[in-house]
């Protein structure tokens, strides 16, 4: 039997396939909805993003403690906007409207929504007109975060403004009495101080969530689930050195010891002395690694390849193609175990609606290494107990296990690797080049103890090259751009405001020992509008 597709967001479940006890976020194509699951999980309450177009008898089949309306760039008067199941409003269950789920609720249940005759984007002080249960706690002036151009003209029947801004009168709603709430700004991003207070009192206090979503209660369920699923079959791990296959490793040699065989299959797109550092750190943990050597058959498959999704593509198809031999050389396995995480499924089968013709289109940012790449004819049944996490549940995850520091700390690392931190074409002389590059970054970030402040701090090699003197010669050589942010989850960053000296003493290290080199520069932009990778 092949099962190498990935299940809907929306069929993403809990054992019990319900979400007793956790929140539902409805997803209108907001660039947040991500992180509001995040914030609520950060409450210890499990929460899933399930798409806007879900029907009543779904959720109540689901039973969530409460509803969150994600926001969304539409605008909810418009004839093909993404609607919600009218019936959703007479479920008797808390519903908090953020942004777009705000006007949507008081569009839907009689209120009016115009466009606005000011926008309003970024930083705003929210005055806290009435505290109720959503503001309770709290200061009278909020420091919000904002980004609409429509707003809420006119209350639903039952409704009153809790909240207001300069340039927007009605900022906050409430119907206390059946307990819809909604927020013009995005309480989830890091801007809005105290966003996670208004979280946590829709969350615990107005839907009475009992708090029991920890990292303990997710091993004893994750090792059980993977012991009923397995039995007493063979699972193949495809390890990447990563904090997610490593973690993932660890609980299924917990949970099935010496049935698991982890292969991990060197691509030459790792860091500088990495592959043997891992290797060496699963030995002292007698978990065996089978290191499959394929650096020149990847590299050639490479030659001439510019475009970055060609490139993904290119080393997917390879990959498939080495794990394929060596599998079948240690195997016969039933199971292939994945390191996938909740936000790997939701982008990879994410959509949207088209607000001028009403059609679903496929939104794809870029292609995920372990998403929906094995081809038809490869007979596994795939393992992903971390399906539904994200990325720091996993690192909390890790330490549970007690996976080594050096790998729960390691900053994420793109699968395609070092090929895609090479802009343009990739050859052995210039993986080398940033290769070297990049262990003078890590090891001053490092020496300045400030590795763990950043999200990720890394190299990018430019296609490119710029005039420089040396040694009163005129020369004509690559350029590094360093690239360092802050960030809590990865869906949103900034740039790192690192020390002066620390990028000083990187980029004078960087021109003197690795040749090639004669200009380096910092990349001083956020995600959004940018991405982190840069490919």
């Amino acid at each position: 039997m092949t099962t190498q597709e990935h299940a809907n967001p929306a069929e993403v479940r809990l054992a019990d396939n319900c979400l007793n006890d956790s929140i539902a976020i409805l997803d209108f194509g907001s660039q947040y909805s991500q992180l509001i699951a995040r914030r609520v999980r950060e409450t210890k309450t499990y929460s899933e993003v399930l798409p806007f177009s879900v029907s009543c008898e779904e959720l109540k089949r689901l039973n969530p403690k409460g509803i969150i309306l994600s926001g969304g760039p539409n605008s909810c008067y418009d004839k093909f906007a993404p609607k919600l199941d009218q019936a959703v409003y007479k479920m008797g269950i808390p519903i908090l409207g953020v942004c777009y789920g705000m006007q949507l609720m008081s569009h839907d249940l009689g209120g009016t929504v115009e466009a606005g005759d000011v926008r309003e984007y970024g930083r705003a002080l929210l005055t806290v007109v009435h505290h109720g249960k959503l503001f309770e706690g709290m200061d009278p002036t909020i420091e919000s975060w904002m980004s609409h151009g429509d707003s809420v003209t006119g209350l639903p029947l039952g409704f009153e403004t809790i909240g207001r801004t300069m340039s927007t009168p009605v900022a906050a709603i409430a119907d206390e009495e059946r307990n819809f709430y909604g927020v013009q700004f995005h309480p989830e991003v890091v801007h809005t101080r105290d966003g996670q207070r208004v979280l946590e009192n829709f969350v615990v206090k107005i839907c009475g969530c009992p708090q029991t979503w920890t990292m303990d209660r997710f091993v004893d369920e994750a090792i059980r689930r993977v012991k009923e699923q397995v039995g007493e079959k063979r699972v193949l791990l495809a390890l990447s050195g990563g904090v997610d296959s490593s973690t993932l490793a660890f609980l299924l040699h917990k949970a099935i010891g010496d049935r698991l065989t982890c292969m991990f299959i060197d691509q030459g797109f790792m860091r500088k002395n990495e592959p043997e550092w891992l290797v060496k750190k699963f030995d002292e943990f007698k978990i065996p690694v089978q290191f499959i050597k394929a650096r020149a058959r990847f590299l050639e498959k490479l030659t001439g390849v510019v475009d970055p999704e060609e490139k993904r593509m290119a080393i997917g198809k390879e990959f498939i193609a080495v794990f394929s031999e060596e599998s079948k050389k240690l195997g016969p396995f039933d199971y292939l175990a994945q390191g996938t995480l909740y936000p790997d499924v939701i982008e990879s089968s994410g959509t949207r609606i088209d607000p001028k013709t009403g059609e679903r289109i496929a939104v794809k940012i870029k292609s995920h290494h372990n998403v929906g790449g094995l081809p038809k004819d490869l007979q596994f049944k795939l393992v992903e107990p971390f399906a539904k996490l994200f990325k720091d549940e996993v690192r909390l995850l890790a330490r549970e296990l007690d996976v080594p520091e050096g790998i729960v700390i390691r900053h994420p690392f793109p699968g395609p690797g070092l090929a895609i931190r090479v802009v343009g074409e990739i050859t052995k002389d210039r993986l080398k080049t940033l290769r070297e590059a990049d262990w003078i970054i890590r090891e001053e970030v490092k020496s300045h103890g400030l590795y763990r402040q950043v999200w990720q701090m890394f190299g990018i090699l430019l296609p490119t090259l710029s005039v420089g003197v040396m040694g009163d010669q005129r020369t004509y050589m690559n350029q590094i751009v360093i690239r360092a942010v802050t960030s809590e989850d990865g869906m949103t960053a900034d740039w790192a405001r690192l020390p002066y000296d620390l990028l000083e003493t990187i980029s004078r290290r960087i021109v003197n020992e690795v040749p090639g080199i004669n200009r380096v520069m910092y990349d001083i932009t956020s995600k959004p509008p940018a991405t982190i990778e840069w490919e």
